[in-house]
């Protein structure tokens, strides 16, 4: 039983997959790697929210969410990250992530929940993981590390047909502050064909991983 997110929220994700809404000001940003970006600007904050679209070729798509999940795992190939764990927050289960940014930025830290579900649609299997930032959990900001207390993801994976895997995401990142137009771009310009990389070669070291790693 979901705790945080609704069925209809995993059922919006689970749809984009095969047919995307870009309805309501959704424009095309840029494609790279076979992977086709999209925005949204949101006048409240001034940022742009994101949805990205392509095949990862690498992986089949359980393993792919399992890499996804996998928050020990993600701590030995995604070369961002400072710190990450899931933990009770005052009552609440939640994960920490602090995210390394280049100087002179400061790093970024989040506080959120997720869910994973396995869908059956018509004779297929979808994996579908919603994520959202969790302020109200008590844990203390770090000094000299930005806090961000407005953050969603939804991610949808299915079998590309062949031997792949076919994804959606959906993403918006608030960390408050002014932020220059150039860290943005390069973010959605620079950063997801990176992490596209390296997911893919995550998912290819990933069976030995756990053959390293049984208990």
């Amino acid at each position: 039983m979901s705790l945080h997110f609704t069925d209809g929220e995993f059922l919006d994700a689970l749809k984009e997959l095969d047919e995307p809404n870009l309805e309501g000001g959704w424009e095309f940003f840029t494609e790279t790697m076979g992977v086709k970006i999209y925005r949204l600007f949101d006048k409240e904050t001034g940022l742009y929210e994101y949805k990205i679209f392509g095949v990862l070729t690498a992986c089949n798509p359980e393993q792919c969410a399992d890499v996804y999940m996998d928050l020990a795992y993600r701590k030995q190939w995604d070369g961002y990250v400072k710190e990450l764990h899931e933990k009770d927050y005052g009552g609440q289960i939640a994960i920490y992530w602090e995210v390394k940014y280049p100087f002179p930025l400061s790093n970024r830290d989040y506080v959120y929940v997720r869910e994973r579900k396995d869908v059956d649609v018509d004779d297929r299997k979808i994996y579908v993981v919603l994520a959202k930032s969790s302020p109200q959990s008590l844990l203390p900001q770090k000094s000299g590390v930005q806090r961000v207390n407005d953050y969603k993801q939804s991610v949808a994976m299915a079998s590309d047909g062949a031997c792949g895997t076919k994804v959606f995401m959906n993403y918006f990142d608030n960390p408050g502050g002014n932020i220059p137009s150039w860290l943005v771009n390069w973010a959605a310009k620079s950063g997801v064909p990176g992490f596209i990389t390296d997911m893919q070669k995550a998912c290819s070291n990933y069976s030995n991983y756990c053959q390293k790693n049984k208990k």
